[in-house]
């Protein structure tokens, strides 16, 4: 007979088959494990990077164009107005004086003595002058005072005489005023090319060319207002004259003034600086 062979009561424990699968797959590569001499930080602070508002930027320079805009506005405003207040105040002026500038004219310039010393390879001038002048005074309503006239004659562009007119002077209105003023100089050096110039000139039938410059400061009145002291400069042009023969006893000679102009200009100071 055939032995049976029957199975064993106890259970198959279901530990060992999962050993033995665990066992039979291979291991995995894990993760290293944390640095443990670096200690993590417990509490962590996180600072957000600073951002400018750009609204309040936006409003800040907008106030900033504003307040620029407005001031310029208001200084283009400023100077507009008195612009037009100054303009209007010279046309009520004008209308109410008519000013007109004060005429200087030339009436006589005679020459007693100019004489040309020569001595040891140089040459000196002494001349005698005696000048008369005219200033009118145009005006209705207005009078010019002048402080006293420094008077000067050249020939080109060197001074052969000079002087003072040292009182002052009142213009009233439609009036003309005469001055007389003495010129002189005494052993003036002069050099060699301006004498050749001026015995060059002395041979012609004209004479010698002379320019006049005149400076003094002046004040103008009208009604009760009188102005500041302004400078002025008048230049008389166009005089020729010949020289007396004989020194100082000789009889004076009278310019040629016939074609004499002159013009006035106003001398303006600003600090240093004389226009």
């Amino acid at each position: 007979m055939t032995d049976r062979v029957y199975p064993s009561s106890k259970p198959k424990d279901n530990n060992t088959n999962t050993k033995t699968t665990a066992a039979a797959t291979p291991n995995r590569r894990l993760p290293p494990p944390p640095n443990k001499t670096t200690p993590t930080p417990t509490h962590t602070t996180t600072r957000h990077p600073y951002r400018p508002n750009l609204t309040t930027t936006r409003i800040g320079r907008r106030r900033h164009r504003s307040c620029a805009c407005l001031c310029c506005f208001w200084s283009f405003l400023i100077i507009i107005l008195l612009l037009l207040i100054t303009a209007i105040t010279g046309c009520i002026f004008y209308l109410l004086y008519h000013p007109h500038r004060p005429s200087f004219s030339l009436a006589a310039l005679k020459i007693s003595e100019l004489n040309l010393t020569a001595s040891d390879d140089t040459t000196r001038l002494t001349s005698n002058l005696n000048l008369t002048l005219s200033i009118k005074n145009p005006n209705k309503k207005i009078t010019f005072y002048y402080n006293s006239i420094i008077v000067m004659c050249s020939s080109h562009d060197t001074i052969i005489a000079k002087g003072t007119y040292p009182n002052p002077i009142t213009s009233k209105p439609n009036n003309i005023t005469i001055i007389h003023s003495p010129l002189h100089i005494t052993n003036l050096l002069l050099e060699p090319e301006t004498v050749n110039k001026f015995r060059s000139d002395l041979k012609k039938k004209s004479g010698l060319p002379l320019t006049l410059v005149l400076d003094t400061e002046a004040r103008v009145k009208f009604e009760t207002i009188k102005t500041k002291k302004i400078g002025i400069r008048i230049k008389c042009e166009g005089i020729h004259s010949l020289i007396p023969k004989g020194g100082r006893n000789s009889s004076s000679v009278a310019a040629n003034v016939d074609d004499a102009k002159c013009k006035l200009d106003l001398r303006i100071k600003i600090w240093k600086w004389t226009f």
